[in-house]
């Protein structure tokens, strides 16, 4: 059961779209079912008498007489809106039910404690079979206004106890970290433009992907601006720098023409102006790392990072988890982009669940992420998907994801925790897709018997209590062939495999052979960094024989630097 409240000061405006045909004449038999005083509230619906502005003026009565005590001024949003919908799925609630459900609420938010005879008037309005809405005008009968703080936070506590007592779906707990919900309007309009989700949802995404990949905030307005998106900055009249902005989706103008905009803060709490400032870099840093010598090491890096991520959940500093669960949430993003293939909208779907997982109330702590989030960017500039290591980070973050699930769950962020669990299961079907053929065909190309045993002798002595269960793991064949690309890229065999078992706790692994496998996958030639080193110290020593001094060092320009990256 879903409440939405939200406040205005059109009080007619709102009794004629309850007791009207709605947009798409999809109101059908609208008609009052709880009220302040059922006799005394004209039912425009059910009483052929009754009007709209007879109920208006029986509403706003006490309004009135506030009005003329301020001396012709009417309190600031005095109409206080709040539709309730039951979940899909759910049994239609009958007049008498939805009536108590209203009774529940106003109480509750304290719009009408019960018992309370100076309360405001409200009615409750049902016109379809699955949602009521409940309207109050919030004056009192003694010219008070109501004592109303966080009453959509109340709403939603009250609505958790009537889902229980009427054996509805039990939806989960909010802590006031969702973004904004689209309108029934926007959902209206994107259904006649032939749209499949609102501009704000569109906007949202597009947002969270830009600011996954750039390293500059005046690059995210940029690729923005690149995408169509029309962007309006607020200014600071002492500082002149950027304080906010808002978001226009291309094409998407009201009845007047002009762009609908939305505020940063307003498509999620993150993507404010303040927010993306604690994620993205200043320029000089954004500089220093903008690129990588070999183009394998973002997947490598990534995956790196990803582990460590999955350490940080288990080490009790909940400000760091944090913020390498909102780092987490941009590699998502960037992972699905510099992936190809049909698996690439599992990725993608994966990481637009997983927004909901990425902020909680807890304030994260985005500098511990910093590793993360700068591998996940330079993934972003990755020119190639190197299959072995794009499948073994693709794994790294299944298992991530189930650990964020599990420490939103620990700590009873119940929507956090489903989102999780949402972007789990793309991440595993991502998974499925692409490791199943790759570890079949190493499988297949298994080393000879003897190299097969002798890597079994090393299994026993680098990793005595896993053992049994490596061998018995129907990828245990994959893994004596990665061994064998291992041992020739200069790798000990028995030395690696101590290396990267104890990297992970292998108890609570199904196949243990398989994690096994793409932690070695990730691991770089030896060979190719032993002739990279010898090359670097060869140069080096060929410049430190040349003739040179102080005085004669070239001095190079920022702009002449920057043209040279």
């Amino acid at each position: 059961m879903v409440p939405d409240v939200s406040t205005g000061s059109d009080s007619r405006g709102l009794i004629v779209y309850l007791f009207g045909p709605g947009r798409r004449d999809e109101h059908t038999d609208p008609h009052i079912v709880a009220a302040w005083d059922m006799a005394g509230a004209p039912d425009p619906g059910r009483d052929p008498a009754a009007t709209y502005t007879q109920l208006a003026k029986r509403l706003d009565h006490h309004v009135d007489l506030r009005t003329r005590e301020l001396g012709g001024k009417k309190p600031p949003q005095h109409v206080w809106h709040c539709p309730v919908r039951t979940a899909p799925g759910d049994r239609y609630l009958t007049d008498a039910e939805w009536a108590e459900v209203a009774r529940r609420i106003v109480h509750a938010t304290g719009i009408a404690p019960e018992d309370d005879e100076k309360a405001c008037r409200w009615i409750a309005v049902r016109h379809a079979d699955d949602h009521i809405h409940i309207m109050a005008t919030t004056v009192r009968t003694d010219g008070r206004r109501p004592r109303t703080h966080r009453d959509g936070q109340r709403a939603q506590a009250e609505c958790r106890k009537i889902e229980a007592e009427f054996g509805l779906r039990r939806l989960k707990s909010g802590d006031l970290t969702a973004p904004r919900t689209p309108t029934g309007a926007e959902r209206a309009k994107a259904e006649r433009q032939g749209q499949t989700v609102t501009a704000r949802h569109w906007l949202r995404e597009q947002a969270y992907a830009v600011a996954a990949a750039v390293r500059t905030e005046a690059d995210y307005f940029t690729v923005l601006q690149s995408l169509g998106i029309k962007v309006k900055t607020r200014i600071g009249p002492e500082t002149g720098d950027v304080i906010g902005y808002s978001l226009a989706a291309p094409g998407d103008t009201n009845a007047a023409g002009e762009p609908v905009w939305y505020g940063g803060s307003k498509l999620a709490p993150d993507l404010s102006i303040n927010r993306l400032r604690e994620r993205l870099p200043d320029q000089e840093m954004a500089d220093r790392h903008r690129y990588v010598a070999d183009p394998a090491d973002p997947w490598r890096h990534t995956t790196t990072a990803i582990h460590t991520a999955r350490i940080v959940l288990d080490s009790g500093d909940d400000a760091a988890a944090q913020g390498h669960l909102a780092a987490f949430g941009d590699a998502l993003y960037n992972i699905a982009s510099a992936t190809t293939g049909p698996h690439r909208a599992e990725l993608r779907a994966a990481a637009m669940a997983f927004n909901r997982a990425r902020r909680s109330a807890t304030r994260a702590d985005h500098q511990a992420a910093t590793a993360l989030r700068k591998a996940a960017k330079e993934l972003a500039y990755a020119s190639n998907e190197p299959g072995g290591l794009a499948i073994a980070l693709l794994f790294a973050t299944v298992h991530l994801a189930r650990a964020a699930a599990k420490w939103h769950e620990q700590r009873g962020h119940e929507q956090q925790a489903a989102a999780a669990e949402e972007a789990l299961r793309h991440l595993q079907t991502g998974y499925q897709q692409t490791a199943a053929p790759v570890l079949a065909d190493l499988a297949r190309r298994a080393p000879q018997a003897a190299t097969a045993r002798r890597y079994e002798q090393d299994v026993r002595a680098a990793l005595p209590d896993h053992a049994n269960r490596i061998l018995a793991d129907p990828t245990w064949t994959a893994l004596t062939t990665t061994l064998a690309h291992a041992e020739t890229a200069g790798h000990n065999p028995r030395r690696l495999l101590t290396e990267v078992g104890t990297q992970r706790e292998l108890d609570s692994a199904e196949y243990p052979a398989e994690v096994l496998n793409w932690r070695i996958t990730v691991q770089p030639n030896r060979r190719t960094q032993a002739a990279h080193s010898r090359s670097t110290i060869s140069g080096t020593a060929s410049m430190s024989a040349m003739p040179h001094s102080p005085a004669t060092t070239v001095t190079t320009k920022p702009e002449e630097r920057s043209r040279r990256r």
